[in-house]
């Protein structure tokens, strides 16, 4: 009777502590762009144009902490694609984005952290080869992840683009991102993206993207992407990819 006794008061006092720890590794999960992470991805994106011509996108997408409030993250692109009638393939950018974390907090029973930060973005493409931007940018950004007591979480965020070599690009990019853990160390995202190009009669190319992942162990976790261009602007119709994550 004392043993029982023992058990159910240990199995109760555990309880919120193991459902926190819980929420904490999923608020921690590197799909969530404001996660304090650190992860290696490498992935594969297929795009098909409009046109009915395609890219391959290889990419390497990675993070690590600087310290508790500063996350640097990093993508390498290389481009394989026939955009000009003929097939290319070269280094098309890199990515270079730190992020500080201001505040973390609750709002009642919502979990939230602000952020802001800055990406770097460094062109190495060749457009007569249909590859890459024509630009260097500069990019700031500001957001939030807020993890609702369903444990999903929503990040809002917002970001402005504007090169300092190369092409004119000056563009406003609205974010929302939800992410879902699922059964089965599953998780779904959503990410929908609203770019506005202010110098371009303010097109929107739009996109949407969803995410399912599963980890499968501690250090690793692979996914696969379903993409889709939105509106007459869209930059592309359709596309799909795979990606392995290592985590440490």
């Amino acid at each position: 009777m004392q043993r029982s006794l023992l058990t159910s008061l240990l199995t109760l006092s555990l309880a919120p502590a193991q459902l926190a720890l819980a929420e904490s590794s999923e608020a921690e999960n590197p799909s969530n762009p404001l996660s304090k992470s650190r992860n290696t991805d490498v992935r594969w994106q297929y795009l098909s144009l409009e046109s009915g011509d395609h890219i391959n996108d290889y990419f390497i997408d990675g993070a690590f902490m600087a310290n508790d409030k500063l996350k640097i993250k990093y993508e390498l692109h290389y481009w394989e694609t026939n955009t000009t009638g003929k097939h290319a393939s070269g280094w098309e950018s890199m990515t270079l984005k730190a992020i500080y974390f201001g505040q973390d907090g609750k709002w009642g029973e919502t979990g939230y952290r602000m952020a802001a930060g800055l990406d770097w973005i460094i062109d190495f493409g060749d457009q007569s080869k249909g590859i890459g931007s024509g630009s260097d940018q500069l990019a700031p950004f500001l957001g939030i992840s807020m993890n609702l007591p369903s444990n999903t979480s929503l990040i809002p965020l917002v970001q402005h683009f504007t090169s300092y070599s190369g092409d004119d690009v000056n563009t406003t990019a609205f974010r929302l991102i939800a992410l879902q853990p699922l059964p089965q160390k599953m998780w779904a995202k959503l990410d929908a993206k609203l770019p506005i190009e202010w110098d371009n009669n303010q097109h929107m190319p739009a996109t949407a993207e969803l995410q399912l992942g599963r980890h499968v162990s501690e250090k690793a976790a692979v996914y696969c992407d379903l993409l889709v261009g939105l509106g007459s602007d869209r930059p592309y119709d359709w596309g799909g990819g795979i990606g392995i994550r290592f985590k440490y």
